[in-house]
């Protein structure tokens, strides 16, 4: 089998892509995989360091308004779909597969005119603008939020299933005694993981200082707050200044950056997040309670609509960016932390959302696809 994917720009469009990848391979005897993204994204340094074929189109994003870049823009799409058409009569891929970020526009359209089975993949409840485009060309969309089907009324229903989105393997496989051994954290103590993404995010980084201090050498809770790499020293400087040494302090871990997520995520036993998509599938497969914080400058505010998806059905608390404190942060913490009750109730929602086998299905969605649209 020989698929084409795209999709890129952010880690939440290119990781969910490779664990797609290693999934259909995983479930085909012979497989070809080659991935298209800009030379310009961070796909072009993540794709061929994972071992995969990559080609590169040109490519931009479009403006949310109308402007004289958006009709350049458009003009240099026709040059881009040209280019994927190339790529794709070359490559003679049996399904094109789209997991989101603009470069899948042209790589989609373009497989769609030269009638190649395509997917695409939208991992959030409010589509993105180049998935509402290409929902009217494409074979199949897999949606990751049944919430998402609303927005897409003009396609056939057979066009629409909800998979979820691709988490990768080691997020089910990791075991809570390993996380808790790995990451140094101890196991009579109940764990809150503070994560704001691999940059950080300023505000939830504030106010973990106001936690930390408030929780500061309390005998029955630990925190592991990951930073981000660019607000590390700073946040430690603000520990230091309110009196706390972290690295002494015996219940606050401080980390820049986790590889080794999926193992902080077993020994969690509450999570305070953004909404990514990503960061959302990973958290309701492993049935995690969490306090979400939606990163307000999202297009389209989609992670506000990801995190009250998960509100709605009793899986987490939200917190507004413009709304979040110290105390707000920490009386919604105790709140869950002194409720045993609320907080299993809370985990058994999450795990009710999840779908850990997502990649597979849409795996099984695209060897499917193949089939049916080859008779």
């Amino acid at each position: 089998m020989r698929i084409i994917i795209s999709g890129g720009g952010t880690g939440g469009h290119i990781y969910p892509a490779i664990t797609l990848a290693r999934e259909v391979a995983k479930l085909t005897e012979h497989c070809e995989i080659l991935f298209v993204g800009t030379k310009h994204g961070l796909e072009a340094d993540i794709i061929p360091k994972e071992g995969f074929a990559f080609a590169t189109i040109e490519v931009s994003g479009l403006e949310r308004k109308l402007s004289w870049k958006n009709v350049r823009t458009l003009l240099s799409t026709i040059g881009s779909v040209w280019k994927s058409s190339r790529i794709i009569k070359d490559f003679k891929p049996d399904v094109v597969i789209g997991t989101g970020g603009y470069v899948c526009g042209p790589v989609l359209l373009a497989a769609s005119l030269l009638k190649v089975p395509t997917i695409i993949q939208e991992q959030n409840v409010i589509p993105g603008i180049t998935n509402k485009i290409l929902s009217r060309f494409v074979d199949k969309i897999a949606l990751g939020y049944q919430e998402a089907a609303a927005y897409f009324h003009n396609c056939r229903p057979e066009q629409i299933v909800v998979t979820g989105n691709p988490i990768r393997p080691e997020v089910m496989s990791a075991t809570r005694e390993e996380g808790l051994t790995e990451l140094g954290l101890s196991s009579d103590k109940l764990t809150v993981l503070a994560v704001g993404g691999s940059r950080g995010a300023r505000s939830m980084n504030q106010a973990m200082v106001g936690v930390g201090t408030y929780f500061n050498g309390n005998p029955h809770i630990q925190i592991l707050h990951v930073t981000g790499q660019s607000e590390y020293n700073s946040i430690v400087g603000n520990y230091k200044q309110s009196g706390i040494e972290p690295s002494n302090a015996g219940n606050i871990i401080i980390k820049p950056y986790l590889y080794n997520m999926p193992l902080a995520l077993a020994a969690a036993d509450v999570a305070v997040f953004r909404a990514g998509a990503v960061g959302l599938a990973e958290l309701t497969a492993r049935g995690i309670p969490a306090i979400l914080i939606p990163y307000p400058y999202a297009a389209e505010n989609h992670q506000e609509f990801n995190a009250k998806a998960l509100e709605k059905h009793g899986a987490a608390l939200v917190i507004a960016d413009k709304e979040l404190t110290d105390a707000k942060l920490i009386d919604a913490i105790k709140m869950l932390l002194d409720n045993s009750a609320v907080l299993v109730n809370m985990a058994k929602k999450s795990k009710e959302l999840g779908r850990p086998q997502a990649a597979q299905t849409i795996a099984r969605m695209a060897i499917d696809l193949k089939k049916t649209l080859s008779k």
